[in-house]
């Protein structure tokens, strides 16, 4: 089997590369012979340690040169690439015991890691109980032929948002599919330059703005993450000459935030043509200030593309590819039950109206293309009419086969080739609407109340800002609870958050709040562990954690 996506180690542009941000604010440059030499001669080196077409090879490296031609070393040695993130926030043991677990289930052939990872990987491999110890990446005098390649091109783990990482098996022909409605949808044409600060090892990151440009041989502009979280007027910047790029709503707050006018000044913005949003519910007023501070330099709205995805569809499932506005509804709360019809109480789209929208609404990710299939179903899986609420069910070749070596998730299935994604969602004026994850929902008289509609309403209240509020649904016997995780040491609003709640959620309701510096835990891709964080609390290991007063009887 060949693919494609690797058609460019044979066939490399001379003309093309990609460029690689450096600390210095300079960029260093390889184009594309280069990179596909450097990938040949890697993946002589791998086939020499045994690996084999069809074997997994895991990849513990940061985002530089030497991860990029590993990458493809994989490829061309014909394995399956399984890319593990370098540690972010997580403390040494927390890293080991996550890293250990991707390895577990993924049983590679080898495990590659930079010099500063190879001992936290080393005690990774250990805890995972396998005995050979990482390797480094190495480049070999000759270069291989590409191999012919087994039928998985990558696994690609989730981020454990709700326990243990799990294995997505993405096929060889689930990638090329995925990878042309990324660049059909976008509007991709030739030559276009692509620029991301996105991490590899998350699938926006690696299948959007990375597999993706790379296959196409564009122009390629890659900055880390914390380069990007530094100085994100440098990510700005790229667009003087890049057309595209993806990124989760709260980097366009952030650089609202960060960035000031003269920061820009003389940067055109005109020919930027695509602002991807998603991985996470999208905030109108985010992407309002973060339009009022680019259009002036040229950047049209029109830009945004509102998008919904996940690892078990590879990646993208809809995009807005309409050149338009996006547009923002409000649902009536009291309307949001399971199979029901959704109450549109104001909508909008993008503009001035959209400041001060953070609270209860939702942006549309466009409509579906013709092959991938998205329906609405209710709890029994009957297909529900435009415009009811119930869980989003996804088709078509993207449509992965399943999890590997076995897992299972409790709210994703995959079912006769299509995926039950776990996320509630609505279709409306034939754009799809998504609530959030149905486990991260409450049955509160009968409707489901999303807590991330509750976390942006008390980010509110409490003037701690979005990022700094994390509720999780308490399992209990007989009783319903929540608790609230607030990262900061006072709690003067105590008494106008329960009291919220007590109208939400009803006097029912058992309301935990806990302060404190460093409570909140996010996967690697920023998704907040809610189950964990109540499991590290109850268990005491949750260090510097307060419980603030209780709730009255």
């Amino acid at each position: 089997m060949t693919s494609a996506l690797r058609d460019w180690l044979d066939k490399p542009r001379a003309d093309r590369g990609i460029r690689l941000a450096a600390d210095d604010g300079t960029w260093e440059y390889r184009d594309y012979p280069s990179l596909a030499s450097a990938a040949r001669r890697t993946a002589q080196t791998l086939i020499e340690e045994g690996v084999r077409p069809g074997d997994v090879v895991c990849v513990v490296l940061p985002t530089d040169f030497t991860c990029i031609e590993t990458y493809f070393g994989v490829w061309a040695a014909g394995a399956t690439v399984c890319l593990i993130t370098p540690p972010l926030f997580q403390d040494g043991d927390d890293y080991v015991a996550h890293v250990a677990a991707i390895l577990r289930q993924a049983a590679p052939r080898l495990t590659l890691a930079s010099e500063g990872l190879e001992d936290l990987t080393g005690r990774a491999l250990a805890a995972a109980g396998i005995e050979a110890g990482p390797v480094r990446p190495r480049q070999a005098e000759v270069e291989a032929d590409v191999r012919e390649v087994g039928e998985l091109a990558l696994l690609q783990f989730t981020s454990g948002s709700s326990g243990e990482p799990r294995g997505v098996m993405v096929t060889w022909d689930n990638l090329e599919s995925n990878c042309e409605l990324i660049a059909r949808s976008a509007g991709f044409e030739d030559g276009q330059e692509v620029a991301s600060w996105l991490p590899l090892y998350h699938d926006m990151g690696l299948i959007g703005c990375f597999l993706t440009p790379i296959s196409l041989q564009t122009d390629l502009r890659l900055m880390r993450p914390d380069q990007f979280i530094r100085d994100p007027a440098r990510w700005i910047r790229c667009f003087a000459t890049a057309r595209h790029t993806a990124a989760p709503p709260f980097a366009y707050a952030y650089t609202a935030r960060r960035v000031k006018p003269e920061q820009l000044e003389g940067v055109d913005l005109s020919n930027w043509q695509t602002a991807i949003i998603g991985a996470e519910p999208i905030d109108p007023h985010a992407l309002e200030i973060f339009a009022q501070l680019v259009e002036p330099f040229g950047f049209s709205r029109h830009a945004f593309k509102p998008a919904f995805g996940m690892a078990e569809t590879t990646l993208l499932v809809t995009m807005d590819a309409v050149p338009r506005d996006p547009l923002a509804v409000r649902p009536d709360p009291e309307s949001l039950s399971f199979g029901s019809p959704v109450k549109i109480l104001d909508s909008h789209t993008l503009g001035p109206d959209s400041l001060g929208a953070k609270a209860g609404w939702v942006v549309g990710t466009g409509t579906p293309e013709a092959d991938v299939p998205v329906t609405i179903v209710d709890d029994d899986g009957n297909e529900l009419p435009p415009g009811h609420l119930g869980e989003i069910v996804v088709g078509g070749p993207s449509v992965c086969p399943g999890y590997y070596a076995g897992a299972q998730a409790k709210s994703t299935r995959f079912i006769d080739g299509r995926v039950f994604t776990g996320d509630a969602g609505f279709f409306h004026e034939d754009q799809l609407f998504v609530l959030g994850r149905m486990g991260d929902s409450l049955k509160v008289r009968g409707r489901s109340v999303y807590v991330e509609d509750l976390e942006a309403r008390l980010a509110e209240i409490t003037k701690l800002g979005k990022g700094r509020i994390v509720m999780a649904s308490v399992p209990g016997a007989g009783t319903k609870g929540v608790a609230l995780f607030a990262e900061t040491g006072e709690a003067a609003w105590e008494a106008d958050v329960r009291e919220f709640l007590r109208r939400r959620l009803g006097g029912d309701v058992e309301v935990t709040i806990v302060v404190g510096t460093g409570l909140i835990q996010r996967t690697s891709s920023g998704k907040p562990r809610r189950r964990y964080m109540w499991e590290r609390l109850k268990s005491g290991l949750m260090d510097g954690a307060r419980i603030v007063g209780s709730d009255p009887e």
